[in-house]
């Protein structure tokens, strides 16, 4: 293919999404579905996940492996971000904080089988999304086994399990989640500030310690650059840490009052093929008056005697249509994002090690169901919330992860690990 024909093409893409997005955007503006918003949302989430090749499983995997930290501060730098801006929303009083209690038992069992599970599959949730798009059929197999492992735990044989681990929960002082500010006594606000300005000192030595020499660079090919080529993942932190902030405000005006997250989008694509009965969440609830209440023990009442009662129908299971959307367009996303920048591959891998990848899903789709989240939903949008509960499952699945990789990846024998030979 030309330079002349594949500049079309990527400026073709580029005006498309550019249209669609702001498209979609006007649409949910004029008629009020602002559960459209999580399409533009998710598309460029999708975008900018791979164009950082921003995987959590990667971003943890490669300390270890390659002495890489490069993704796992750009995993950073997405959170602190995000952080600030939340904090700043709080205090104008546009979002309202949710951070997730400390039901440590999930968290710690989750964390385990979750950081495992991304080892074996090659990749969390959102990575899984973005690399299938991609053309890893690792990832697409993984993807298969994620939902199966959420469902389990959902619905499943480890449901019962599940709900018994989450009455082992530890409330703060004022009966609310366990956060970082409930146990310094410091506004949420500051600590935000606190995190960012250790951040950049951070980053202020770390420049002076490897200073390189500036290569300049045409001003005409920034847009090129962009677009076009991979974006390295601190650059890709601060795109995804200022998008948490709109994926924020547009869940909230669904009902779902929390940030990024994709774990139960996965599942909730997967019902879509496999339940019938099944309805759409897609806006806040409608607050029913006190009337409508007392009506129905009233129709109740009407049914006389000696008729056999009909069991209820079950009830049908929830799909949140905010979620579902920002999964499948984060997919579409990464897939613009990868054709710009030629890195859409159809890659095969041996069948060992797709077998594997299916188990890991599984794995990582269990931790994830019994943790509440995953690496966006629990680390990304978590830790920018300061729940002390997602922090625990941060620290367990990272340290889990480093072990998989010592013996999975790098082929690390347990003398070595306990006497470090």
């Amino acid at each position: 293919m030309s330079e002349a024909v594949k500049d079309i093409n990527w400026k073709g893409y580029s005006i498309i999404s550019i249209l669609l997005i702001i498209g979609i955007t006007l649409v949910a503006i004029y008629t009020k579905l602002w559960v459209l918003t999580a399409i533009p949302v998710g598309f460029l989430f999708g975008f900018f996940l791979k164009k950082g090749e921003l995987c959590g499983a990667s971003a943890m995997s490669e300390i270890p492996l390659m002495r890489d930290k490069s993704k796992a501060f750009g995993l950073w730098i997405a959170i602190v971000v995000s952080m600030v801006l939340f904090a700043a929303f709080d205090l104008m009083g546009m979002i309202k904080l949710s951070p997730k209690p400390l039901i440590y038992l999930n968290y710690i069992v989750g964390g385990v089988l979750f950081g495992i599970g991304i080892v074996l599959a090659g990749g969390c949730v959102s990575g899984c999304l973005f690399k299938s798009a991609a053309g890893n059929i690792n990832s697409m197999v993984g993807l298969i086994g994620i939902p199966l492992g959420i469902a389990l735990v959902e619905y499943g044989y480890l449901s019962g399990f599940q709900k018994s681990m989450q009455s082992f929960v530890i409330k703060s002082q004022d009966g609310g989640p366990v956060t970082l500010s409930s146990l310094t006594g410091m506004p949420y606000w500051m600590l935000a500030a606190i995190f960012a300005v250790a951040t950049i000192i951070w980053i202020i030595a770390g420049r002076k310690k490897n200073k390189k020499q500036n290569i300049k660079q045409d001003d005409t090919e920034v847009i090129f650059r962009t677009i076009r080529r991979p974006w390295k993942p601190w650059k890709a932190g601060i795109a995804i840490g200022v998008l948490a902030i709109f994926a924020y405000l547009s869940s909230a005006s669904t009902g779902r009052n929390y940030p990024l997250g994709v774990t139960h989008g996965v599942l909730h694509m997967q019902m879509l093929f496999t339940e019938n009965n099944i309805t759409y969440v897609y806006k806040k609830p409608e607050i029913k008056s006190p009337s409508s209440i007392q009506q129905a023990p009233v129709a109740a009442q009407a049914s006389t005697g000696e008729k056999p009662v009909t069991p209820p129908a079950p009830a049908p299971k929830k799909i949140n249509l905010w979620l579902l959307l920002l999964v499948v367009s984060l997919m579409i996303g990464s897939w613009v994002s990868g054709r710009l920048s030629g890195t859409i591959e159809f890659i095969p891998r041996h069948p060992s090690q797709t077998v594997i990848a299916f188990i890991g899903g599984i794995m990582l789709g269990a931790g994830a169901a019994f943790a509440g989240g995953c690496v966006i939903g629990n680390i990304l949008s978590g830790w920018a919330l300061m729940s002390v509960g997602n922090i625990l499952f941060g620290v367990v699945t990272i340290l889990t992860n480093w072990a998989t990789t010592y013996f999975y990846l790098m082929g690390g024998k347990v003398s070595d690990f306990i006497f470090n030979e």
